[in-house]
């Protein structure tokens, strides 16, 4: 069987295997989403089309997106039946074959995408020796016979914290092992490494990976048979931070305002 190169493109949360360019998380449609909390925000999906295309590079190749290709569940907003087809069409001049593997958004997908992108099921699908996943969901037998498993849906992060308590965060890869001797009655073999894939969309932040007493989503992410600890950490300038384990830092202390709150809370005492 092929082994492919999987390899980061700098400065962007894409993956590139020999001719396929992977991303995930696009959440098309979520400015709308915050109109409706009250922050004006301009459309960034033309920005996300031409950071696709600078990821290609000259390479027109495959596009395989991990899921979450719109924002609105369960419903869909008037932005997403506007811009998705457009965006997917565009793409379309660029790319030989896109694959869209649905995520937990991706209700209807088939309503917006053009004919010519192969819809994958959550389970997943597999290139070669490669297994791709939203990450939702359990991946199929097939995706799980694996050498590595390339999942999204965690927006992955890296928390930083200095001594004063200020807190920044940045998007990160996270690649790591299957725990030696992990079993699950699911499946026959499961995969030798993994990799998490940064969000696509910038606007979604992201969620940090390194605080202490928060776990992953997801069934192999928050699960048992993948060792996160010792997974290294990299920004999407290529710098490796180092294992999950010596990057742990604490979450936002809410100690205070759980004080106040019980300070100011009735007595009852008759």
């Amino acid at each position: 069987m092929k082994s492919m190169d999987l390899q980061p493109v700098p400065g962007i949360p894409a993956l590139r295997m020999d001719e396929y360019l992977v991303i995930t998380d696009l959440h098309i449609g979520v400015e709308s989403h915050l109109r409706s909390k009250g922050f004006h925000l301009v459309s960034r999906t033309d920005n996300m089309y031409d950071r696709i295309i600078e990821a290609a590079g000259n390479i027109s190749g495959k596009l395989i997106v991990l899921g979450d290709v719109k924002d609105s569940v369960p419903e869909s907003s008037r932005q997403e039946y506007k811009e998705i087809p457009v965006f997917f069409d565009r793409l379309l001049e660029h790319f030989d074959s896109i694959d869209v593997v649905r995520g937990n958004h991706d209700t209807n997908i088939e309503e917006f995408l053009p004919g010519r992108v192969n819809i994958r099921p959550a389970s997943g699908m597999k290139v070669f020796d490669v297994g791709l996943v939203h990450g939702h969901t359990w991946p199929s037998k097939t995706v799980m016979d694996c050498e590595t498993l390339v999942m999204g849906h965690d927006h992955p992060a890296v928390m930083f914290r200095d001594n004063i308590g200020s807190q920044s965060s940045e998007p990160c890869w996270v690649r790591g092992h299957f725990k030696e001797g992990a079993h699950d009655d699911r499946y026959d073999k499961l995969p030798e490494t993994f990799i998490i894939v940064p969000a696509f969309n910038r606007m979604l932040g992201g969620s940090p990976v390194n605080v202490i007493g928060e776990e992953l989503l997801g069934p192999i992410m928050g699960g048992d048979l993948i060792d996160i600890d010792n997974a290294s950490v990299h920004l999407l300038d290529g710098i490796c931070l180092g294992k999950r384990s010596d990057l742990m830092v604490k979450g936002k202390d809410r100690s205070r305002w759980k004080n106040n709150n019980e300070r100011d809370r009735p007595s009852n005492r008759s």
